[in-house]
């Protein structure tokens, strides 16, 4: 916050959990994503960043970097380009600790096909941040645990998925460097592959005043973490009266894409668009499903006020489309 009013330089912060806690994306609906009463049960916390994306579990054998800069001097604009200009960075220090890693579009790094770091961003009035992590190690089985599915042989599936697919650097290496090490390695691929000199320094007591008095209590709030209460649904449409029905359809392409939809006849009369999809600016989401209350649900008409919102509002969303779009909204009226 303290970059966005000018009043610190631009930043890189390298942290790890004190605590284990499970995080959503920005777009997610929490009580769809999480097992709620498996994390109070367990005592673990839950928060919605501020970056688009999926749910996870994050713990100490997780190191974060969080890159925060006045969007007047990031170069490229462009999100899908921004990743991988500043992935080169998690690359290199994954190659530097003897893993042979790459980038892979959108926002993931990998190592013989298998993703060693997760990465997401956002973008505010006149900054610009980047998130991601080094994995050092993972519970599988507790990372599946905190998702929320339809019964157990799914949540066995997802976690015998991540173990396929998902490694860290105990898989990798024979000797796992120190956290210490791999924050020091961390530091000299950023300054060698962006060209930039780094000033260590310690958060200010203004940073320390903002973080506890407002962005802490935001992002402990029910406001914030159920946004705007989902549609309470039993099925995949239900009739509330003669032409009134609230429907709920899932649209996979790259990123899911689920709309939540109040219809009245071919009308929709309320909307809610969420997802593991990214959208820059993220509150841009908003406009979107206020341009769609009233819209009449054909193709002409939905494609039309899609079209627009890219066309006036200087949206980007890397990985999926207008078209994608429209196809998901398309599909609450069949």
């Amino acid at each position: 916050m303290t970059v966005e009013k000018e009043e610190s330089p631009n930043t890189l912060i390298l942290l790890l959990p004190a605590s284990p806690y499970a995080c959503i994306g920005y777009h997610q609906d929490l009580e769809k994503e999480i097992d709620l009463q498996y994390l109070k049960k367990k005592q673990i916390p839950v928060i919605r960043r501020s970056q688009g994306g999926g749910a996870t579990y994050l713990d100490s054998n997780q190191i974060f970097y969080q890159i925060i800069s006045k969007k007047s001097q990031v170069i490229p604009k462009k999100i899908n380009e921004l990743f991988e200009k500043m992935l080169k960075v998690t690359v290199e220090t994954y190659r530097a600790l003897g893993v042979p890693a790459e980038f892979k579009p959108l926002n993931d790094v990998i190592v013989n096909g298998k993703k060693i770091s997760g990465n997401g961003a956002s973008s505010h009035s006149s900054t610009t941040i980047l998130v991601g992590n080094i994995i050092i190690d993972l519970n599988y089985e507790q990372m599946a645990r905190v998702l929320k599915v339809s019964d157990e042989k799914f949540r066995d599936k997802i976690a015998k998925s991540m173990v396929e697919w998902v490694t860290s650097l105990k898989r990798e290496l024979d000797v796992i460097p120190s956290v210490e090490i791999i924050k020091e390695k961390y530091k000299e691929m950023f300054q060698k592959q962006l060209g930039l000199k780094l000033i260590k320094a310690s958060p200010t007591n203004e940073e320390w005043k903002i973080f506890n008095e407002q962005i802490l209590p935001q992002n402990l709030s029910y406001e914030w973490l159920y946004m705007e209460p989902p549609i309470s649904l039993k099925s995949r449409s239900i009739k509330i009266a003669h032409e009134v029905k609230i429907v709920e359809v899932e649209y996979k392409v790259a990123k899911l894409i689920r709309i939540r939809a109040e219809i009245f006849g071919e009308y929709i009369t309320n909307i809610q668009i969420r997802g593991d999809f990214f959208v820059v600016p993220k509150e841009s989401i908003k406009i979107l499903e206020e341009k769609l209350v009233g819209c009449k649900i054909d193709d002409m008409n939905i494609k039309k006020v899609i079209e627009d919102f890219y066309k006036h509002n200087n949206v980007d969303t890397p990985g999926i489309t207008s078209r994608d779009f429209i196809q998901a909204i398309l599909k609450i009226n069949k």
